[in-house]
């Protein structure tokens, strides 16, 4: 038996005989092994790399255990590292590998913006559960995953990777995907240690800019940010990621009052805390650390448990502890928190990859669920009649997203194969639409082509068929981390090709893919229906024509707010009423009379150019089917603060066709200690009604979740009035009213 194996080994056994009161296996597991470890080995777990050096030098640094984590390293040569970690190494501690599991591995799903759009947790948490199992058959036992950022500014790329503007929404399925990454047991062969990040606030960042400074009161933070950590947290979520962004001028991977107050105290956070890739020594370009070693010790004793790449830690660490400044405790407590995860992950006893049989990796049920969530992810947004397609019709395929397999699979696909994609033109020569007619004219080379060159050619196709469908949208590349853009129209010229195809006289169906929400009211008048997809993964192809021809009937609903025009951001529903909200007439700016008076426009708060309202509101999306509302019913108007409010309404299909409406619970506190949203979301539920079916759908609502942190920063629930509705998106719906009592 190796040194490494031998010396776990008589850990484990120790740990079976001990008698500590009070602690637990696993406990005693973590303190024998911290109590052999040297302070070097103790920094080398606080210590993660990048695969970016030779696999001999990386293979010295573990075996002189000054490693704890690895990312990015190839999943052919994990098993090798492992060996060397538990077999050659002093105490034989196995690495925790991580690696970029966004939204799916090989199989992709739609971006997390996407799967948002589903407002089906069932299925987050499955599509969660196919990419760890993907991943865990490879070796790879920890992704930085989910981004449980509130978004609000459709400019900032990494709105892409949100699940949106909301925090009870992304609340509800972060916590989805927290479940489907761990599973029941994260020791499990398919299971990986998710990681909720960016702890906190950096969808705020100023003006939509990426690594930008925000500005979140506390209250703010409370009521809106740190909700949708504290759930993931609460669901077990192993480890969470400190923020690039400074707030309030404290950059996050310095910030004591989050990752100890917050994190630790009061949520009693038993996981570890990396950095972002080089956030930590990135706060001496925020001016608040001096040099590295000043870094190193604002992290330590903020409670940064893992350093991602920059090393600041092996580099320093020891010197600060010789110098008093950080303290021995904080070193331990830091091991102990990774050793934990690393326990729980199973890798004492199974640190290698086993080898599989049969792969899942783009398995025919993997496949079905991923079409089932860029199914489910779409989200229909105008249509005049012209869908859903005949298939006796032939039909004119064009744009630059018809066919790009490798866009398609949108930011953060590391490891997705863009041979595996399903595009819609694929889709079209598969079984399954072989009978359909077509012609292809791709019009523009990609979603950035300033050449109008191959226009004639796209409208001649057009003339020929009976209907146009026209895909447009972004690039992959033009989402995602530093991905962000002053302006959200469709680029290049895919404008001006919707334009002439609609010039033919022939029926256009507008079909956007991409990483954002873009401001597109400009292009909706040459277009009788929009289909909306955030980059849909391998399988989208598929689902678009399922979509487009009714084999699948939309249900998909906004994550976020589409915008008129990008100054209106930020925009989003659950916004403060201000003291003059917009009255709901308003003059145009085409109609303000010349030498108008001051005041006759009268003094509220919207846009003269672009009024009051968005484009789309959060939470809309049409379906091939009609829902009518009706019957609200509650189950007490006057309801206790301990008490929990039953609200029913009837949700009928008027319509011939099957289909799924996405029921939502909307509240207004009307009065509170603060200014309150306007609304916010409550609950929601997908409701599958077959055609002329009618429903009494059902809500729990915990008054106890109308709590806020209000004037004095203590979370309760307050007395006063309330609104609330059954609605089908956040402007419209059934309205009820309710009172908590003191």
């Amino acid at each position: 038996m190796k040194k490494g194996l031998f010396v776990i080994c008589m850990a484990a056994l120790f740990a079976t005989s001990c008698t500590q009161t009070g602690k637990t296996e696993e406990d005693r597991f973590i303190e024998d092994l911290l109590s052999q470890m040297t302070l070097e080995e103790k920094i080398g777990q606080m210590n993660q790399i990048h695969f970016d050096k030779s696999l001999d030098s990386i293979k010295a640094q573990v075996r002189n255990g000054e490693l704890g984590s690895m990312l990015n390293i190839d999943p052919k040569l994990i098993n090798e590292i492992q060996k060397t970690a538990v077999e050659e190494s002093r105490l034989g501690i196995p690495l925790i590998i991580g690696r970029d599991i966004i939204h799916g591995y090989k199989t992709v799903l739609p971006i997390p913006l996407g799967m948002a759009a589903s407002f089906d947790p069932q299925l987050v948490e499955k599509g969660t559960h196919m990419a760890a199992t993907e991943a865990r058959e490879q070796g790879i036992t920890w992704t930085f995953a989910p981004m449980l950022d509130i978004s609000r500014d459709a400019r900032w790329g990494r709105i892409a990777e949100s699940l949106g503007e909301d925090p009870y929404l992304a609340s509800e399925l972060g916590v989805a995907m927290v479940r489907g990454f761990q599973g029941d047991n994260l020791s499990n062969n398919d299971a990986i240690a998710a990681c909720v990040k960016h702890f906190v606030g950096y969808g705020a960042s100023e003006g939509g800019r990426d690594y930008n400074s925000t500005n979140i009161p506390e209250r703010l933070l409370r009521n809106v940010y740190l909700p949708p950590f504290q759930k993931a947290v609460e669901a077990g979520a192993a480890t969470l990621m400190t923020s690039f962004n400074d707030n309030d001028g404290v950059p996050a991977s310095g910030n004591d009052f989050l990752l100890r107050t917050v994190l630790r105290d009061e949520w009693g956070f038993d996981g570890f805390v990396v950095s972002d890739w080089c956030s930590m020594v990135e706060m001496i370009n925020h001016g608040f650390a001096a040099d590295r070693k000043n870094v190193a010790r604002l992290s330590a004793n903020a409670g940064l448990d893992m350093e991602m790449v920059s090393q600041t830690y092996v580099d320093y660490l020891p010197e600060l502890i010789a110098e008093n400044k950080v303290s021995m405790n904080i070193i331990d407590d830091a091991v102990r928190n990774i050793l934990r995860i690393k326990y729980r992950l199973g890798l004492f006893e199974n640190p290698y990859v086993d080898e599989v049989e049969t792969s899942t990796i783009y398995s025919a049920e993997h496949l079905q669920t991923a079409r089932q969530a860029a199914t489910e992810s779409a989200i229909l947004l105008k249509n005049n009649g012209v869908l859903p397609l005949k298939e006796n019709k032939t039909v004119a395929i064009i744009g630059p997203m018809a066919h790009a397999p490798y866009d398609q699979l949108g930011t953060w696909s590391f490891d997705g194969d863009k041979n595996h994609t399903v595009t819609p033109l694929k889709a079209l020569q598969s079984d399954e639409y072989k009978h359909i007619k077509y012609y292809y004219e791709a019009g523009l080379g990609h979603s950035r082509d300033e050449s109008t060159r191959n226009f004639e050619r796209a409208k001649s196709i057009a003339r020929q068929a009976d209907v146009a469908v026209v895909f447009v949208g972004e690039e992959a590349i033009l989402s995602g981390e530093a991905h962000s853009l002053s302006d959200i129209n469709l680029i290049g010229k895919q404008s001006d090709l919707l334009k002439a195809i609609k010039s033919t006289g022939k029926p256009v169906v507008m079909v956007v893919m991409a990483g954002r929400p873009l401001t597109i009211e400009r292009d909706l008048p040459y277009a009788d229906a929009v289909l909306y997809n955030f980059h849909p993964g391998t399988m989208g192809g598929l689902a678009i024509m399922n979509l487009l021809y009714g084999k699948a009937n939309p249900s998909g609903k906004l994550p976020v707010t589409f915008v008129r025009e990008v100054g209106q951001i930020p925009m989003y529903y659950n916004h403060n009423n201000t003291g003059r909200p917009a009255q709901d007439w308003i003059t145009p700016i085409n109609d303000i009379p010349l030498e108008a008076p001051q005041t006759s426009l009268g003094n509220t708060s919207f846009y003269l150019d672009s009024g009051k309202d968005p484009l789309f509101a959060f939470g809309y999306g049409l379906s091939y089917s009609t829902f009518e509302y009706s019957d609200l019913n509650l189950s007490s108007n006057e309801v206790n603060a301990n008490d929990t409010l039953t609200v029913t309404a009837t949700i009928k299909n008027t319509s011939d066709i099957d289909g799924t409406e996405v029921v939502q619970l909307y509240v207004r506190d009307l009065v509170g200690s603060i200014t309150r949203p306007v609304k916010e979301l409550k609950g929601f539920q997908r409701l599958a009604l077959k055609a002329s079916e009618a429903q009494t759908v059902s809500f729990k609502l915990p008054i106890s979740e109308l709590a806020f942190y209000g004037k004095d920063l203590i979370k309760k629930v307050e007395a006063g009035q309330f609104d609330i509705w059954v609605a089908p998106n956040s402007t419209e719906g059934l309205k009820g009213s309710f009172t908590v009592k003191e």
